[in-house]
């Protein structure tokens, strides 16, 4: 069950459908239910009523999802939700109310306004004693949850999946490294104000006078969103258009073609539960600078597989130390090269939820 799930595009209805995908190829029979609107598609359920904007939630859904549970009689309902996902939660109701046990996925890092809401819920309704199994993407988003949720909630960590080969470097990249001038530094994701994307430029900016003029640097900002014209006016005031690029949204095949000509790609985000992005980058053989406070510290080793830091003067000056330290970014990106991530493969996903569902079923 997903407030989101397809045509809609995003990160969780992406890691959703995708789930949904690697679940029925590994032999098992998954329906979705679901308040997006949307063409028919085999085994989903879309409960929608007409909500202003095309809100993705239902007035009546508890209801609707108890009698579906009923009916369907499933072994285990598997909840995904973000911060805040009504439609979501109303299937968590509906499956304690059915009887049926319940696995919640939280997609999303819960920062202190999501857990004093979840704190209020709890008080009100006492979800802590419902029998849940929680997952959430890594130990950094996991920390919160357990915190607010206590020891009556088993929270287990399952990474996003990811089909890892295709992010691979190619035969052409794997052999000596390649020492042109020039330092190309990469970022990608939705450049939304809840993102920061200013911050990033920002970063570019600090790394940019740290790095001797002598070293060609130059900046690619994948993405798209409300905050782009936010960031071509700040490039233009400080005369950065000349070395930074936004080039706007790509396919998944334009970022690998862009992180075969990346040496450094920077994830800033200090509220990223996951970081999708960077796990690519780390695939294809990138060394990744990024938050310490961050999912992505789950895959990404500080000194290994890149460079982390706590504070955005710590990551300019992880980016300016990689543009002038070749034989560092080398070296990391040797290692990255050499060594698939263990983090994402989809094998070591099903496992994980796999585990997730006989605990519930279990305690249940």
């Amino acid at each position: 069950m997903s407030d989101c799930y397809l045509p809609r595009l995003g990160g969780i209805e992406v890691q959703v459908a995708d789930l949904v995908r690697m679940q029925r190829a590994a032999g098992h029979e998954v329906a979705v239910a679901t308040a997006t609107k949307g063409e028919p598609l085999p085994g989903v359920r879309r409960i929608v009523a007409r909500m202003p904007f095309d809100l993705p939630v239902h007035p009546f859904g508890v209801g609707h999802l108890t009698r579906w549970i009923t009916s369907s009689r499933p072994d285990v309902v598997h909840v995904h939700t973000g911060a805040v996902s009504p439609f979501a939660w109303m299937g968590v109701r509906a499956a304690v109310r059915a009887g049926t046990p319940c696995v919640v996925t939280v997609h999303s890092m819960w920062d202190p306004v999501t857990r004093g809401v979840y704190r209020l819920l709890r008080l009100a309704f006492g979800w802590q004693r419902w029998g849940l199994v929680a997952t959430t993407v890594s130990n950094a988003a996991a920390a919160p949850i357990r915190a607010v949720a206590g020891p009556g909630v088993p929270v287990r960590v399952v990474s996003n999946g990811l089909d890892l080969s295709g992010w691979a470097p190619p035969p052409a990249s794997s052999g000596a490294p390649d020492r042109r001038e020039e330092v190309h530094v990469v970022a990608v994701g939705r450049l939304a104000p809840r993102k920061q994307p200013v911050r990033l430029l920002r970063l570019l900016q600090a790394a940019r006078a740290r790095v001797p003029a002598r070293i060609p640097m130059r900046a690619t900002i994948v993405g798209d969103g409300p905050a782009r014209g936010q960031m071509e006016r700040f490039l233009a005031r400080h005369g950065m258009s000349d070395w930074v690029s936004l080039p706007g949204r790509y396919t998944r095949e334009q970022i690998a073609k862009v992180l075969e000509s990346a040496d450094v790609f920077v994830a800033p985000a200090p509220r990223e539960s996951f970081g999708i992005a960077a796990l690519e980058a780390r695939a294809a053989g990138v060394p990744v600078v990024a938050r310490a406070q961050s999912g992505v510290a789950d895959f990404v080793k500080d000194g290994i597989e890149g460079l982390l830091g706590r504070t955005l003067g710590d990551l300019a000056r992880a980016v300016a130390l990689l543009c002038v330290d070749a034989g560092l970014r080398e070296s990391i990106a040797a290692h990255n090269r050499a060594t698939s991530p263990t983090a994402g493969s989809w094998p070591t996903v099903l496992q994980g939820f796999e585990r997730a569902y006989q605990q519930a079923r279990g305690s249940h």
